[in-house]
């Protein structure tokens, strides 16, 4: 996987376009990202005794609509280059480590 978890991305399309936001949970190829894409929930009462609710929630987004940003977030593509036995990403637009 090439995005990892506590990244930073921003959002490239959709509701949230330029958005900024951490990764959470990365699931298949969908993410879900601090603050974005939120939905409102209605939840109907388990018992009598218990009331319903509302709640927002942040719902996936899908990989291809996020590109990862550098230390300076600045958003980029990103490429692999092997130092020895480990890999690093490297900013295409700035050069910079990831």
């Amino acid at each position: 996987m090439k995005l990892k978890i506590g990244d930073t991305v921003k959002v490239i399309s959709g509701n949230d376009k330029g958005k900024f936001g951490k990764i959470k949970k990365i699931v298949k190829s969908d993410l879900t990202i601090e603050g974005i894409n939120i939905r409102t929930k209605h939840i109907k009462p388990a018992t009598k005794e218990k009331s319903g609710e509302i709640i927002q929630q942040e719902t996936p987004i899908n990989i291809s609509n996020v590109l990862l940003c550098d230390s300076d977030n600045i958003p980029s593509r990103f490429s692999f280059v092997k130092n020895g036995k480990d890999k690093e990403r490297i900013s295409k637009k700035t050069g910079k480590k990831i």
